[in-house]
């Protein structure tokens, strides 16, 4: 008899379910192109305030709002081309306030993210399907504006705008996704603590960076100030001003980091800033944010102290991993902190690519951090300092670290077939008087031999021997009270007449002789 089921038809999917999946698609790809459209009206808003609130218009709303478009791609990464020079030759502009790339990730993180939330009613997508419907929508939306901004004062370099566009939206809506799953790290330890220990030294080393690049600004404080009144003198060219300042603390950030790390960053071509100090003839615009530079010439002690910044990072890499490494052996740990200098070094050169880029030509065709520079920088201090340091904190963390005793080997238990529960000790056990000295009983634990059990007789009805005893580490119970004896009666005089050894011993009793009833009287 053949089955039922040899040529049952495949399952096909529900229409319900797949039309629910296509609407979540739908509207992944809907609200993809909201987030572009979200952030470009933000910054059209902004702009169209500073050309309002402008004395000197110099061009109508339509001229801000090629411009608004402009900015919007720039913070995508892209690289604008300046067609209004006093040469008359288009100049490029490439470096990117990181600050103002947070809007438009954020708003596509956020895209991405709330398509993967599940809602009552509707189907979960796949997280590519997600990713791509995100995208899909985003840059059909930037298509436009990449068409619009070319009529402009600034237009896009199309080539930055094919390869930087993609890769901002995709990495955006990618870390929404990674968010809505729980923000999972990989389920390798070691893995996990490198990603870890890269972020930690990633935090300290742009923290320095701030750091030092604020100091160094209250430091010149006076040059800043004075950069900040010439280049506007009304309140909304200040305004506008001290906005674009703002938005570069990020780079400054990133170029403080470099700067420390020990390659610098170009002022100019030709000319760079370290902290041996600073060489060639930089070509430095009057801004607020650049008169935190170093002077030219040699540096001194206080240049020298900025290598206290990868230092220290690097220090926070290897404890990182030393302090999870306690129980790994010593090539794991190495290679755990050599990936995590890795790691550490591909961001910082992902981030001192972003942060730097040309604001011209001729001279100024090379402006910040090389990216491939300040990588490998970070990639060699966290090799050479941060890989010892973590095998020094994990032997540390060992010093204390005992072998664990091996278990005790538990005997299996026995059987009432072939072991008996109790067997009688040939070398303690006595005869007395129908009882036993000693015994031998026998459980899981081994053999424990009791100190002075009351003797059981095998054929005592009713006897349950003990299934298990108390392990070593357990506490031993106290013996049981032995039960009472019966009272004695007393012994009476053995008749001359009874044979030797009739006498009644312990636990024995006399039998009363025979009374003959009397004989019938007559």
């Amino acid at each position: 008899m053949t089955h039922l089921t040899e040529h049952s038809p495949l399952p096909t999917a529900d229409p319900l379910v797949r039309s629910g999946r296509s609407a979540a698609l739908a509207t992944a790809f809907v609200r993809g192109g909201v987030a572009a459209g979200l952030g470009l009206g933000a910054l059209a808003v902004l702009v169209m305030a500073a050309w309002i609130s402008s004395p000197y218009p110099d061009s109508g709303p339509g001229g801000a709002l090629h411009t608004a478009a402009g900015l919007w791609l720039l913070a995508h990464g892209v690289d604008l081309v300046r067609t209004e020079t006093l040469s008359g030759v288009p100049a490029p502009l490439g470096v990117v306030p990181l600050l103002l790339m947070a809007l438009p990730g954020w708003l596509a993180h956020r895209a991405a993210r709330d398509t993967l939330e599940p809602e009552e009613g509707r189907p979960r997508p796949s997280t590519g399907g997600a990713v791509a419907a995100v995208c899909g929508g985003y840059l059909l939306v930037a298509t436009g504006v990449v068409v619009y901004a070319a009529s402009g004062p600034l237009p896009a370099d199309p080539l930055a705008a094919a390869c930087w566009l993609p890769a901002t939206v995709a990495a955006a809506a990618g870390l929404g996704v990674w968010t809505a799953n729980g923000r999972p790290l990989p389920e390798q330890e070691q893995a996990a603590v490198a990603l870890r220990a890269a972020g930690t030294a990633l935090v300290a080393l742009l923290g320095g960076g701030a750091a030092l690049f604020g100091t160094s600004l209250v430091w010149h404080a006076g040059a800043a100030q004075e950069s900040f009144s010439g280049l506007a003198g009304e309140w909304s060219g200040q305004v506008s001003v001290l906005m674009l300042a703002v938005a570069l603390v990020p780079n400054a950030a990133v170029w403080g980091a470099s700067y420390g790390l020990g390659p610098g960053f170009a002022l100019g071509a030709g000319a760079s800033a370290t902290p041996l100090g600073l060489t060639g003839a930089a070509a430095v615009p009057p801004f607020p944010l650049l008169a935190a530079l170093p002077a030219a010439g040699p540096g001194s002690w206080p240049h020298w102290a900025a290598v206290a910044i990868p230092l220290v990072a690097v220090l926070l890499l290897g404890v990182c991993v030393g302090r999870a490494a306690r129980a790994w052996t010593g090539r794991d740990t190495a290679l755990t902190a050599l990936v995590a200098a890795w790691a550490c070094g591909a961001a910082v050169a992902l981030l001192a690519a972003a942060a730097g880029g040309p604001l011209g030509s001729g001279r100024l065709s090379s402006f910040g951090p090389v990216w491939w520079q300040a990588g490998a920088a970070a990639v060699l201090w966290s090799a050479v300092v941060g890989v010892p340091v973590a095998l020094g904190v994990r032997a540390w963390a060992r010093r204390g670290l005992k072998p664990a005793p091996a278990a005790p080997a538990l005997a299996t238990a026995p059987t009432k077939a072939t072991t008996p529960p109790k067997v009688k000790a040939t070398a303690q056990a006595k005869a007395k008087g129908g009882r036993l000295k000693g015994w031998v009983w026998r459980g899981r634990g081994g053999a424990v031999t009791a100190a002075d059990p009351v003797a059981v007789q095998d054929d005592e009805p009713g006897f349950e021997p003990y299934d298990f005893l108390p392990a070593a580490w357990e506490p031993k119970l106290p013996p049981p009270p032995p039960p009472p004896l019966p009272p004695r009666p007393p012994s009476s005089a053995p008749s001359p007449d009874a044979p030797a050894g009739s006498a009644p011993g312990p636990g024995r009793t006399e039998a009363p002789e025979a009374v003959e009833p009397p004989a019938p009287s007559d």
